[in-house]
């Protein structure tokens, strides 16, 4: 059977037939050009500059109890505690427990007073949530109530619910207010500025190390 020919091995044959019979010269056929190679209209597509990166989100501080106030046993109607002794100066925030009826203030995580506090009865219960404190006026009188006083007056809604300073025994209720002892109210309107936050629960506790996580 005869073998397939390459060009390689017919060159090489045409080459050892010439010897053999004396030619002096030998015609080798030239090599196959190279393909030609033609140029492509392709353009490849431009690489993708991939987008940088968003800046994260810096995670705010968060609002930690730093300190308690050393008060034994539960606070009874009427009585309030205020000490500033070694707090900071910073943001304000006030928490009232209606569960356990007591209002705090923090100043920068430090526990600076806490007072028994009246609220809402059922027919005009305190909301609860976070208010920020939106307007202070020491010689409030209600537009609602008949012109009933409301002494150094921190307002947390628009429609009438605030903190102030007022009798609290066990026999009083609001429409809606925090009621804290008028010599308390006095200190509290002095810290508090425009914009500081009330965070309203009912049966939360805090701790010291806790954050507020509301504030």
């Amino acid at each position: 059977m005869p073998l397939p020919r390459s060009p390689t091995h017919l060159a090489a044959v045409a080459i050892l037939v010439a010897a053999a019979g004396g030619i002096g010269t030998l015609l080798l056929a030239a090599p196959d050009p190279a393909p030609r190679v033609v140029p492509s209209e392709y353009r490849a597509p431009p690489r993708a500059i991939p987008a940088p990166a968003p800046t994260p989100t810096p995670t705010p501080a968060t609002y930690t109890v730093k300190r308690i106030l050393p008060i034994e046993g539960p606070l009874r109607y009427g009585e309030w505690h205020w000490d500033e002794t070694g707090a900071p100066a910073g943001p304000i925030v006030i928490t009232v427990d209606l569960a356990a009826r007591v209002l705090s203030v923090f100043r920068d995580g430090y526990e600076i007073g806490a007072t028994a506090v009246i609220y809402g009865a059922e027919e005009k219960p305190t909301p609860l949530g976070v208010f920020p404190v939106t307007q202070k006026d020491a010689d409030h009188r209600s537009t609602i109530y008949d012109g009933a006083p409301m002494p150094y007056m921190l307002r947390m809604t628009n429609d009438g619910i605030s903190i102030h300073g007022s009798d609290v025994t066990a026999r009083l209720m609001t429409h809606g207010c925090v009621g804290v002892p008028t010599a308390f109210a006095k200190k509290l309107f002095g810290q508090v500025r425009l914009g500081d936050k009330v965070i309203v629960t009912r049966g939360e506790t805090l701790a010291l190390g806790k954050p507020i996580t509301a504030a």
